[in-house]
């Protein structure tokens, strides 16, 4: 059987090791004669069986995903014609009585969900709630005692750490596909992804290989916790270029908890607008390190940030006692309160004042009589609609159709001009 160039690489990579190994064991004797001391279980071996544990755990959890709804469609004649559009995603299994955890944009308009178990088990599923400012879902199937998987902590997961992501990539042919990276960075923030104006993005991101399909999926550490939902992908084609990215499962559990209780998620805000520090803005203030978010003012004259004394120009270094570092973290900050809690805001002012003030949240405008609610922070000039803007390499939802050649009909990978949207991103400010 023929090697192709990255199975060299891979054996030569194990060789390599393996010489090192064992001439990191050999011990002098006499003259220059050696001999090498039995060698202990390699260390490949033991991450190849945690590897095999994980998935043999958490693979009966992950779900098969498809959303069907029929589509009015416009012939060349000027009559009308019903089309079924059928796409798929993956999820998982969150609760023994069958609440599934998936993506928003894998439900979104659908007429009705069916769920294919890793047991080939079919049923069909009724969407709980959604969130597309998360871009999180819960559905829910009606059957008992099925194998559910473990949540992790998110925030304590540290970039260069092993994950496994696990779910349904380019078709029925590839479901429960289980592939392994590792967690590349924290805190992004996709600027293509024309979500709603208002959605909190706090991407983890992984090379673990995603493709359009697995969207909704578990990423999974070698604990075999689940520490995020796989939920987009950064790519000019459509397909897996090496960089994905997941929803942190700490924020995940905050929504799905309310989505299970109401249906929907309320949301809170502290009417400012606001943007990453540089190093300018903390030299103004005082900072010795470059962190937290500049204050640009205020969305509203009733805004709660002003009426509880906070001043453009002030830099919030803390909200209720955690530390803010850049815009995504108070996203996440903000978007795990409730409205009508007082939360203590600490802030630095020009020429080093430090004080911390008590702010009484407010509920989102769009949250009254809205199934949808609204976000905490949100960036400015994001385009309206589902999918991704023409970034390239441009992020876009790993969710897709059946078909296994055209997986991307609703997204558009097409490549951007060099003022990307990405390279906008430093330049745009956000909201809470």
């Amino acid at each position: 059987m023929l090697l192709n160039t990255r199975d060299w690489l891979k054996a030569g990579a194990l060789a390599t090791i393996a010489l090192i190994g064992g001439l990191a064991l050999r011990t002098p004797k006499q003259g220059d004669a050696a001999e090498s001391a039995p060698p202990p279980q390699s260390a490949i071996v033991d991450l190849s069986d945690a590897f095999a544990s994980v998935a043999q755990h958490v693979k009966p959890a992950v779900v098969l995903v498809q959303s069907q709804r029929v589509e009015r469609v416009n012939t060349q004649r000027g009559s009308i014609r019903l089309r079924l559009r059928v796409e798929q995603g993956s999820g998982f299994l969150a609760s023994s009585d069958g609440y599934i955890l998936t993506n928003n944009h894998v439900v979104a308009g659908t007429d009705w969900v069916t769920v294919s178990l890793y047991d080939k088990r079919q049923f069909t599923a009724q969407v709980v709630g959604t969130d597309p400012n998360t871009d999180v879902a819960v559905i829910k199937i009606e059957a008992r005692n099925l194998p559910t998987v473990r949540f992790g902590n998110s925030d304590s997961t540290r970039v260069g750490e092993w994950a496994l992501a696990i779910g349904n990539p380019l078709g029925e042919a590839f479901t429960f596909s289980v592939t392994a990276g590792i967690i590349s960075a924290k805190g992004r923030v996709l600027a293509g992804l024309a979500q709603t104006p208002t959605a909190i993005q706090d991407f983890i991101q992984t090379d673990a290989a995603t493709n359009p399909g697995n969207s909704g999926g578990p990423l999974v550490n070698t604990r075999g916790q689940v520490i995020g939902i796989n939920s987009a992908i950064a790519s000019g084609t459509g397909f897996y270029i090496g960089y994905g990215f997941a929803i942190p499962i700490n924020l995940v559990r905050a929504v799905m908890e309310q989505l299970v209780q109401t249906g929907r998620v309320e949301r809170a805000v502290v009417g400012l607008s606001v943007r990453d520090a540089t190093e300018q803005d903390a030299g103004v203030v005082g900072l010795k390190q470059i962190t937290g978010v500049v204050v640009n003012g205020y969305t509203s004259d009733d805004s709660p940030a002003k009426q509880a004394g906070i001043r453009p120009g002030d830099v919030i270094v803390s909200l209720g006692g955690e530390p803010v570092e850049s815009t995504p973290q108070l996203q996440e900050r903000v978007g795990f309160q409730k409205p009508g809690e007082t939360v203590a805001v600490t802030l630095v002012r020009q020429g080093g004042e430090k004080k911390t003030v008590a702010l009484r949240l407010a509920r989102a405008p769009s949250d009254a009589g809205s199934g949808g609610g609204n976000a905490s922070v949100k960036p400015n000039g994001d385009p309206p609609g589902n999918g991704a803007a023409p970034v390239g390499p441009g992020p876009i939802y790993d969710g897709g159709t059946l078909d296994p050649v055209i997986v991307e009909a609703r997204r558009d990978p097409t490549p951007a001009k060099r003022d990307s949207a990405s390279a906008r991103l430093a330049r745009r400010p956000g909201r809470i």
